[in-house]
This record gives C-alpha cells, sequence and structure tokens, in this order.
C-alpha cells in the first residue's frame, strides 16, 4: 500500500485533498499542519509520496522541499500553489521538487500528477534491485499518436537511466515528468493540433477533439520521432513530431511568476526546470533535452 502524506495548514483543504485521492486505490493517506510536523512524520515512518501546500506556519513548502531533498531525497515532493506562491513554487522545483498543481486546478490535475510520481517512485525502488550497469545506448522510436504509449516508454528511459546510474532518485522522477511533457506536447499541441486554450475551458471537449483528430487526416497520419542517446556522462534526447510547429518566442516566459498558473507554459517550466540544457529547432516541431550526470 502506498503512502501519501499531505501536508497543510487548513484543515478543509486537507479534506478536499483527500477526498480527492480517494480515486486512487490501496493507498494511505496522512496529513500534517506544517513542515515540521511533515518531518517528524516522516523520521517516523516514510511516506512515498509527499504533497506540501506552499504557504504555511512554521515552516513553509520551500523550506519543506529543502530538508527532504537534503535527508531524504527518495521521497518525490508535489507542491500545490496558490495564486501568489507561483515564485516559490518555482524556487521549489529548481531545488527538487518533484511536480506541481496550482490550487485552482486540482479537481483536475492532481490524481494525475500524484499516480504520475508515485509510479516513477514505487518503480524505481524495485527496479534498482534489478539493474546492473550499461556504459551507452542509443535507441529511436516511432510513435503513433497514442498517449497510452507515453508511460511505458518513459519508463523504459528511466530504466535505462538507472541501469547506468546517471542521476540520483529525485532526479530520475523529475526527467520522468519532463520527458512525458515533452511527449505530450509533441502528440496532442504538435501531431494533433490541439490547444492548450481548450483545456482551461472544458476538459471533456478537450479529450474530446483529442480523440477525433487521431482518427482524422492530416493528423492521424503523423508520427513522432524519438531518438536518444544515453552514457555515463549525460543523456541527450530529441522529440520531433510532424506537425506545422510553432514559433517558441511566442511561448510566454514560463520561467516568470505570472505566467505559472498558465497551461500552456507548464510543460515548458518543468522541462527548462528539470534538463540542464534544451532547445527547439527553427520550425518548432523538435525539442533537444540533455540531463548531464551531476559531479
Amino acid at each position: 500500500m502506498a503512502k501519501i502524506l499531505v501536508v497543510d495548514d487548513t484543515p478543509v483543504d486537507q479534506q478536499i485533498v483527500m477526498g480527492l485521492l480517494q480515486e486512487l486505490t490501496d493507498l494511505e493517506i496522512v496529513c500534517a499542519g506544517h513542515g515540521k510536523d511533515a518531518l517528524a512524520m516522516i523520521a517516523q515512518s516514510a511516506p512515498d509520496v509527499v504533497l506540501t501546500d506552499m504557504q504555511m506556519p512554521e515552516m513553509d513548502g520551500l523550506q519543506l522541499v529543502k530538508k527532504i531533498r537534503a535527508s531524504y531525497p527518495a521521497i518525490p515532493v508535489i507542491l500545490m500553489t496558490a495564486y501568489g506562491s507561483e515564485e516559490i513554487a518555482l524556487n521549489a522545483l529548481q531545488r527538487g521538487a518533484a511536480n506541481y498543481v496550482p490550487k485552482k486546478n486540482l479537481a483536475k490535475d492532481l490524481v494525475e500528477a500524484v499516480e504520475s510520481v508515485l509510479a516513477a517512485a514505487t518503480d524505481h525502488r524495485a527496479q534498482q534491485r534489478l539493474f546492473g550497469q550499461l556504459l551507452h545506448s542509443e535507441t529511436h522510436f516511432q510513435l503513433e499518436n497514442d498517449i497510452a504509449l507515453i508511460p511505458p516508454l518513459v519508463n523504459y528511459f528511466k530504466e535505462n537511466l538507472a541501469r547506468i546510474r546517471l542521476l540520483d532518485h529525485t532526479d530520475l522522477i523529475r526527467i520522468t515528468v519532463a520527458l512525458r511533457e515533452a511527449l505530450m506536447n509533441a502528440i496532442i499541441h504538435g501531431n494533433l493540433e490541439v490547444g492548450s486554450e481548450l483545456r482551461e475551458h472544458d476538459l471533456d471537449a478537450y479529450y474530446r477533439l483529442i480523440e477525433n483528430r487521431r482518427q482524422q487526416s492530416p493528423y492521424a497520419e503523423r508520427r513522432v520521432h524519438v531518438h536518444v542517446t544515453e552514457s555515463t556522462r549525460q543523456a541527450r534526447y530529441v522529440i520531433r513530431d510532424e506537425g506545422p510547429g510553432f514559433d517558441p518566442a511566442k511561448i510566454p516566459d514560463p520561467t516568470n511568476p505570472e505566467n505559472m498558473e498558465n497551461a500552456s507554459g507548464r510543460g515548458l517550466l518543468l522541462i527548462r526546470t528539470f534538463m540542464d540544457e534544451f532547445a527547439h529547432n527553427e520550425q518548432g516541431n523538435e525539442i533537444t533535452m540533455i540531463k548531464r550526470r551531476v559531479a
């Protein structure tokens, strides 16, 4: 049974989060009112994932992320960000948090974020016992426009990184999140040309349009090309879709705290924060991402 520690100083918000997480089966949920209480509970019984508010008394979310990363690097942290805490959240992502969900989007995004991080964390613990060593690997995938292919593909790359021991546990989870965002962007926004704006206003219509375009020309014939080179020094990911592309310069700066609530920049923010280097091609339909070993 997986264990989630919810850290929030507001009992009502604790109950809201617990209610949303009831959708997940075989899950134990415990709560703490602030960061100091959370650390005491972690010392007694480590959770699989910590889900924390940003603004709290005693110890805020940023301080909690720092403490957990330093003392319990195997425990991933997901942030819940209220309006006005975007700059603190950005600092927390840069210091080791695995993901974030704006509080206004909890109903839409919380379960998916927890499932993604929990799966990555749980898989890592089991696979570390099995993996040997791998000095170098190179792979090339051609994907149809099915987002169900993304989790097993990302997991495959995560296993390769674990084999060559390029990253620590926290960075393995973070790179998993970044790769998922890049692949989702390539399929949904690139090949299928479905914009983030629709997701903001009508989630059901967003997913209906995705499914419809998977059956329609020219969208259905397009593919996503993934070329990955991994060594004991770095991992390099090149993801190219066959859509018309876009002008990356027109995306609002995702590192500006005012833009952290925007769905259109969330994926790019995570990629920019979690990767050491990234760049788009001139057409805007290919992204290259590099993650290097920490010396």
